[in-house]
């Protein structure tokens, strides 16, 4: 009989493949929400990034496990790069930002506690976000003056996301009330 601590630990196989389902949902969302609002301008930016981090409060709530935002960010960065053509250069910031989301998580208590879903969006959010600024300036270097272009997209980015938040939130609550999330 394995040991009750060992047994929490495994993910089964209905909570891999909701971590699958939902990290390929909030990468085509993401993809439809800027194609349907004519690419990259500021309200498509804010709720493509409002979806995504609902989502990943509603997964988060749903597989409350450690390791579950790390497996979340692998399994979306693979299907970015490999069905969607996304570049490699943000998998070094995508998984540190998921490391420092999982470290909040266990600082918070781990992921029973109530607020743990939400701490780990909220720095994980941040810490993508900030390091994938920091790889952009390292590719930009030779023209800091390009960075004054990018800092207000990511800033209006990271509106959405705090936004998500806040619909993560409501939308947990409903979800409450369905019975999908306990």
């Amino acid at each position: 009989m394995p040991h009750p601590l060992a047994q929490k630990m495994r993910w089964s196989p209905r909570e891999l493949v909701l971590v699958g389902v939902f990290a390929a949902a909030s990468k085509l969302s993401s993809l439809l929400i800027a194609l349907a609002g004519g690419g990259m301008n500021p309200l498509s930016l804010v709720v493509k990034n409002l979806v995504f981090t609902t989502l990943l409060i509603v997964l988060l709530c749903k597989v409350r496990k450690s390791g579950t935002l790390l497996l979340f960010t692998a399994v979306g960065m693979i299907v970015s790069v490999l069905l969607l053509g996304g570049s490699l250069t943000l998998l070094p910031a995508a998984v540190a930002g998921a490391m420092l989301g999982e470290a909040a998580l266990l600082l918070s208590g781990g992921a029973d506690t109530r607020w743990a879903p939400w701490t780990a969006a909220a720095v994980y959010d941040l810490a993508s976000k900030g390091l994938s600024l920091g790889v952009s300036f390292l590719f930009m270097r030779e023209s800091p003056a390009l960075m004054t272009f990018v800092v207000p997209i990511v800033l209006i980015g990271y509106a959405g996301s705090l936004a998500g938040l806040w619909f993560g939130w409501k939308t947990v609550g409903e979800l409450k009330h369905a019975g999908f999330v306990r």
